[in-house]
């Protein structure tokens, strides 16, 4: 649930799990590892906390099962069961599902900019036209249908056309006769590779290789970054013109500082996971009989907002309609603005003591409780 970078710790509390913390100075941010299998409710809360334009959402607190009837403010928001640090789409959604549909009523989300949403910064001007200072749009899936729904934001909800095709600028040589142009990524393959005029043959050919499962082995001294794995996979033409544009526009982060394991997990959970070799392209075989079973086994609410394959969603107001519907929902008691994390310690009693610096330049201390036993899983990609 972290951005890549800055201070880590490692935590191992007892034999079930093990949890671990990334600081940063505006962030923190947490890895949860647990054997136990979470309701569904929370699958979905956390389905969106790897968001990966969105600053960190940051979970520390206890799990609950009841739901909760009516919502309670946080009568002391210097302790509280949960505190979520940062507001973007990470931690604005597990706050909102936590309170919500886990029975999670005294919390904290806190955000360090004046107003919430984190990276998520939708502007409109006086003519009403709406833009986009960080992401512009989010690949809709089963868990931010609910969240949609259950804000109450279902209206606002827009999908875009399926069949259109995103495209990459380039300008530099080895792109055929399309320099310094457009160039529609390939939506058909492989037939579309036949007239794809971005990668150069060479570069289609390496591609096509290692995408069939002829690469290197994976190192085993540390953890690979962006530019590393899509390079041993894909080769280094195809991350230069296909996926560092993306990748750079999604998380504003330098590619070789970004890990591959925690920015794009369901992407480098495909090597090895195929029957055919390491390829991606037979893990994603695999990926897809298991988001059919997932389907069939866990099937999204017919009153739930409904999309179709390939289609990208963004909202009437802009990407930060959601993070807004989750302040409202939750109500000022619950949610602090202008406060940045400094510091978190584990006390002796257990407790996670962070400290903020707020805008008025105080220092607030946030004593939260810590019982953690679910899995943790990633659904929302956010584009550029």
């Amino acid at each position: 649930l972290s951005q890549v970078g800055g201070l880590s710790r490692t935590l191992r509390l007892g034999l079930r799990f093990r949890l671990r913390l990334r600081l940063s100075p505006r962030e923190l941010g947490l890895e949860l590892h647990f054997s136990s299998r979470p309701p569904r409710t929370m699958k979905s809360a956390l389905a969106l906390a790897l968001a990966l334009a969105a600053p960190a959402g940051a979970l520390v607190g206890p799990q609950r099962r009841a739901r909760t009837t009516g919502l309670r403010m946080a009568a002391d928001p210097a302790n509280v069961d949960c505190l979520v640090v940062g507001s973007g789409v990470s931690g604005s959604c597990t706050a909102f599902h936590l309170a919500k549909n886990e029975g999670v009523e005294n919390l904290l989300l806190t955000e360090v900019n004046e107003v919430v949403g984190g990276n998520v910064i939708s502007k409109e001007n006086d003519e009403g036209f709406v833009w986009e200072e960080g992401p512009n749009s989010f690949q809709p899936t089963p868990g931010i249908m609910q969240t949609v729904h259950e804000l109450g934001i279902t209206n606002d909800l827009v999908l875009a056309d399926a069949t259109l095709p995103r495209f990459v600028y380039w300008q530099g040589e080895g792109a055929g006769n399309k320099l310094a142009n457009l160039h529609a990524l390939p939506t058909n393959l492989p037939g579309d590779l036949l007239t794809f005029q971005l990668l150069t043959w060479p570069g289609r050919i390496r591609a096509g290789l290692g995408a069939a499962g002829l690469i290197a082995p994976a190192p085993t001294d540390r953890e690979e970054s962006v530019r590393e794995f899509v390079t041993r996979h894909l080769g280094a033409e195809t991350f230069e013109r296909i996926i560092d544009p993306f990748v750079s526009g999604v998380y504003a982060g330098d590619p070789d500082e970004l890990s591959m394991r925690a920015a794009l997990r369901k992407i480098h959970r495909l090597e090895g996971l195929g029957d055919f070799g390491p390829g991606l392209v037979s893990g994603a075989v695999n990926r897809f009989k298991e988001i059919a079973d997932e389907k069939a086994t866990n099937p999204p609410k017919p009153e739930w907002p409904t999309y179709k394959g390939g289609q990208l969603g963004s909202f009437r107001k802009g990407l930060q309609t959601l993070p807004n519907a989750v302040e409202k929902f939750l109500g000022p008691d619950r949610v602090r603005t202008g406060w940045a994390l400094e510091s978190v310690r584990k006390e002796k009693s257990g407790i996670y003591a962070a400290v903020f610096k707020t805008k008025a330049g105080e220092s607030k201390t946030v004593r939260a409780k810590v019982r953690l036993t679910l899995t943790l899983t990633l659904t929302l990609t956010l584009y550029p």
